[in-house]
């Protein structure tokens, strides 16, 4: 199709090796001295079938990567592993701002346009989040092959391919690998998760800034709420991922275990940080929603106060021109010093009421 795209590299001796192909992944599976990866961008139905029929992947395992919305998971089969994550980009911070005031909050104008393969997938979770656009990643391990499956166009294999280099992860085999696929998938929630801080922290700021529309503010808060629930569904059962890769991992001993043994106890580490991260912004924009609740409550009780300060002074004259208007003579009817005296208690009343308003802090 259109945006189909497979790459891939062989390391062979922890030394990257020329001449990959996808029909060549067969042929090296077996090999203790080599390791395969392939990275399948889009594939077509066709491809992902071809590809499970030569490797004897699982049948409900490729369904799940064709598949709308699939949760974080690893599920361990008789001769191979399957393991479900989401990848994070950011969108541009300009596309966020709470002071805009022309911004549409249903504008997905920025979200990219969905893979045209024949394996389209309709990521529902993409939809609902204002911040940043989910990548799926799929990636299947067998003996020392692992094959990734994404269906969204990307560079990814780059940054992997890069950091195998900087830290030799080939050289220890298969396990080393997807530990690389993995932290550059762990690192990039770590980057959601620390704009989201920074976002919800702008917000903490807003809460006192009169300049800002209490409505741009409630929308962010909206907003910024429905993307913290994406992002834990993506973060948090990671927990999980990796809590099974290190039980298989002790309970299947291989050559280069206890290498990285503390690798893989980081990268446990790094995914514990990300997920109580990311249940610290939950409180924390709780308590900007309660906190935005309270200070509109405050105001509209200064507002209440000074309409009943306003209508007090208003009501004070009203009663006196009023119950002299019932034809009752007031004192000094038809001379001129009645006249000042009415006037007099009139302004007298009213402005013994503002002072008194004043100090009470109501006007």
């Amino acid at each position: 199709m259109g945006d189909e795209r497979i790459q891939g590299q062989i390391w062979r001796d922890g030394k990257k090796v020329d001449g990959f192909s996808l029909e060549s992944v067969s042929d090296h599976i077996g090999e203790s001295d080599t390791v395969v990866w392939a990275d399948l961008q889009c594939p077509s139905h066709e491809t992902l079938s071809s590809l499970a029929n030569e490797l004897g992947l699982n049948k409900f395992a490729i369904e799940d990567t064709i598949s709308a919305a699939e949760r974080v998971k690893t599920v361990t089969y008789s001769d191979h592993t399957f393991i479900m994550v989401y990848g994070i980009e950011m969108k541009p911070p300009a596309a966020q701002d709470v002071r805009r005031p022309d911004s549409d909050p249903h504008d997905d104008s920025d979200d990219p346009p969905p893979p045209r393969s024949g394996a389209t997938v309709n990521n529902g979770q993409n939809q609902r989040a204002k911040s940043f656009t989910l990548h799926r990643i799929s990636i299947f391990i067998k003996d020392n092959a692992l094959i990734t499956v994404r269906m969204h166009p990307g560079d990814g294999i780059k940054t992997v391919v890069e950091r195998c280099e900087d830290t030799h992860a080939a050289a220890f085999g298969i396990g080393g690998l997807l530990y690389v696929v993995l932290d550059v998938v762990v690192d990039g929630h770590f980057d959601a998760v620390q704009v989201l801080d920074d976002q919800i922290e702008e917000l903490e700021d807003y809460l006192f800034d009169e300049s800002v529309p209490n409505v741009s503010l409630q929308r962010r808060t909206y907003d910024l709420r429905k993307d913290l629930v994406v992002l834990r569904r993506v973060v948090l059962p990671m927990r999980e991922v990796v809590g099974t890769i290190q039980r298989h991992r002790y309970q299947d001993r291989g050559e280069h275990a206890a290498e990285l043994d503390p690798n893989y106890s980081d990268l446990y580490d790094h995914v514990l940080r990300a997920a109580e991260w990311t249940e610290s912004l939950r409180d924390m924009l709780s308590s900007v929603f309660e906190t935005n609740l309270s200070l509109m409550d405050a105001r509209l009780n200064t507002v209440m106060k000074k309409l009943t300060a306003w209508a007090a002074i208003i009501a004070v004259p009203t009663l006196i021109t009023g119950y002299y208007g019932q034809n009752v003579l007031f004192p000094g009817y038809s001379t001129s010093w009645g006249v000042w005296v009415s006037a007099i208690l009139i302004v007298g009343s009213v402005i013994v009421l503002y002072i008194n308003f004043r100090k009470r802090d109501w006007l």
